[in-house]
């Protein structure tokens, strides 16, 4: 009797979490990919809530955004892009908060063609060298800003292969089309080490800090799901596994 009466409360609890369970629609940043599809998996084991996911560049998903796109939570590749939407109104007050703190990466999808100090990138020797566009992704700014520190933006200017966000430039590299290219980390590495190819970890000085702010959108005010995602990522399972991107906290 007490196994019976045991059963029933979990089936209850069960079907209370069910009919309680909400989706959340979030646009995250593209650099964000792999983490947010790890944390996504155990944020719906955990809460029972839904992470719906697109995937863009952060000012493309600014102009959604202000154009009524349906997004209730924005993982965004800044800090300034979430507190102009705060400052505009879109936001809810008082949820913003840095998630991340991601890492640029010169990388070639050839073993052993990028050295640990990046000197391959003043050798000159090569054809193509991808971005992502950095007036659309901070990542694509911050390659824009180590061009710069190391004198080189005159010398790549007719090299530069721009993709429309970080993912592109990425795939731009990973299929041929460019030798080398500054991408994400986390988009090549992996609990400690870079998965594939070869790879300079940019130094943080190079470059302003990416600071990946999130925040609740007006849309997202009255959504559980969208809070309770808020809260998931300031965890420390959602933390462990940010870290293992090679992303700071």
């Amino acid at each position: 009797m007490k196994f019976i009466t045991s059963g029933v409360a979990l089936f209850a609890a069960l079907a209370f979490s069910a009919a309680h369970a909400d989706d959340v629609q979030v646009a995250v940043a593209a650099n964000f990919t792999a983490p947010v599809q790890a944390i996504a998996a155990e944020f719906e084991k955990d809460t029972g809530h839904k992470l719906v996911a697109s995937f863009g560049a952060t000012g493309q998903f600014y102009t959604q955004i202000k154009n009524g796109a349906p997004f209730e939570v924005f993982l965004s590749a800044d800090d300034t892009t979430p507190l102009k939407l705060e400052k505009e109104g879109d936001t809810v007050k008082g949820s913003r908060f840095t998630y991340a703190i991601g890492t640029l990466a010169l990388w070639s999808a050839k073993d052993g063609y990028v050295d640990a100090k990046g000197k391959v990138l003043s050798d000159n020797a090569y054809q193509h060298l991808s971005i992502a566009d950095p007036k659309t992704a901070p990542y694509g700014l911050a390659a824009t800003q180590v061009l710069g520190k190391l004198n080189l933006t005159d010398k790549v200017k007719d090299k530069l292969v721009t993709g429309q966000n970080i993912t592109q430039a990425f795939q731009f590299v990973s299929t041929g089309n460019a030798e080398l290219g500054f991408v994400a980390l986390s988009q090549i590495y992996k609990d400690g080490k870079v998965t594939s190819g070869s790879a300079w970890i940019v130094p943080a000085e190079l470059h302003e800090p990416i600071k990946q702010d999130a925040v609740i959108l007006t849309k997202g005010k009255d959504n559980a799901a969208a809070k309770a995602l808020v809260e998931y990522l300031k965890g420390p399972k959602a933390a462990a596994i940010i870290k293992s991107y090679g992303y700071q906290l």
